[in-house]
This record gives C-alpha cells, sequence and structure tokens, in this order.
C-alpha cells in the first residue's frame, strides 16, 4: 500500500515515522554535542528533509528539546501495567519505587540529559523550565506523598508536611548516584546501587516513625 495520499499528502504512519526519524537526530545531535551547538539546520541535514518540514512539525528548537526529553522521560517509565505501590508495608512500597526510580536515573539518556542540563542551564535557562513541565519528578513526588500520607493517616509515621518529605526522599535516591555516574567520584559498584534503595529507605523511615 502506497503511504502517499491522493494530493501528495502522506499517510499517518510515514508522517509519525518521519516524526520518529527528527526525534531521533535530534536526541543523538542534542546529547552528544549540547543544545547550543546543535542547530535546526544539522537535524534537518542528518534526516533530509527541508527547514521547512521541520518547521512544519516543530516551532522551534525549544520544541524539539521539549519532545525529546518528553520521549526519553515516557520510555524510561515503568512499563504498563507495572505495579508502582506494591509491598506489604511502607518500607517495601518505597523501596521498589527508589529502585524504579534510580535506575531510570542512571540509565545512559538520563545521565546524559541531567549533564546537558548542567552544564548549559546557565547558557539557555528555558532548558531548566523544560524539564520542570516534561521531567517525572513531580509525579513521583506525587506518588511518594501520597503514600506517606495514608501511614501518617493511620498514625505509624509522623510528618507535618509529605511534599516536603518527599522531595527529600527523592534526593535522597537519586542525587549522589547521579553526581557518581556523572564522574563527580567514583561511580557506584552494581552491588552498592542493588544496596541503595534499602539503606535508603531505612534511614529515611528512621526520622519519619513515631516514638
Amino acid at each position: 500500500m502506497s503511504e502517499v495520499r491522493p494530493g501528495g499528502r502522506p499517510s499517518r504512519a510515514a508522517s509519525e515515522r518521519l516524526g520518529d526519524l527528527i526525534l531521533d537526530a535530534a536526541t543523538e545531535l542534542l546529547l552528544r554535542h549540547g543544545f547550543g551547538a546543535t542547530s535546526i539546520d544539522a537535524v534537518a541535514r542528518r534526516v533530509r528533509i527541508s527547514k521547512r518540514t521541520f518547521y512544519h512539525r516543530f516551532p522551534n528548537k525549544e520544541a524539539l528539546f521539549a519532545a525529546v526529553v518528553h520521549r526519553i522521560i515516557k520510555r524510561l517509565r515503568p512499563t504498563a501495567g507495572t505495579a508502582l505501590i506494591a509491598g506489604v508495608d511502607l518500607q517495601a512500597v518505597l523501596e521498589r519505587l527508589a529502585t524504579l526510580i534510580l535506575r531510570a536515573a542512571l540509565s545512559p539518556q538520563a545521565i546524559a540529559l541531567h549533564r546537558l542540563i548542567v552544564g548549559e542551564s546557565a547558557r539557555f535557562p528555558e532548558l531548566a523550565g523544560v524539564m520542570a513541565r516534561e521531567g517525572a519528578s513531580e509525579e513521583a513526588v506525587t506518588l511518594i506523598a501520597g503514600a506517606l500520607e495514608s501511614e501518617v493517616t493511620a498514625g505509624r509515621i509522623k510528618l507535618d508536611d509529605t511534599g516536603f518529605a518527599a522531595r527529600l526522599f527523592l534526593q535522597m535516591v537519586i542525587a549522589i548516584p547521579q553526581r557518581r555516574a556523572m564522574g563527580l567520584g567514583a561511580p557506584m559498584s552494581r552491588r552498592e546501587v542493588a544496596e541503595w534503595p534499602p539503606k535508603v529507605t531505612a534511614l529515611f523511615l528512621n526520622g519519619c516513625r513515631t516514638r
């Protein structure tokens, strides 16, 4: 079956494939060379399309970057049907969430994306805004805060601000392993990475439990 409709319009499948090719090229160029050094011309040349075709899909480079971030985050999410809040108690729930979050944060694309943001946010402050809109941290905070709120209600832990506590837990899970993966210290071994979620969870809960 032809992928071009009468009148020269590409089929939906062909249009989606072209969009994926643009994002593939943009992801490679952005993560390798950075936001400032990656031009729309370079992306268009890589895909062998005209700039007019590019602009038909993305109005500017910031929109392209947002689409790249959105796709990276989407691919790092657990597969559909994965039980995120699963476990017999809060410790098991938080350990599972921490394991999933850390695995995503230490993936090669996540590290490359974080390095790009850190390296270029001073020159391009809009990148931080893109990450805030497209990133998954707020979703994770909401999920963790919900689990904590249930335990507060049941009287098993004591917290005045579950949202604040959830943000701290998220930083405890990600910050040091990610920094070390970026070269700020020796990268963690596979064993250290495996032991990190239960250690962080135990330390966090020791500060939350009622006495």
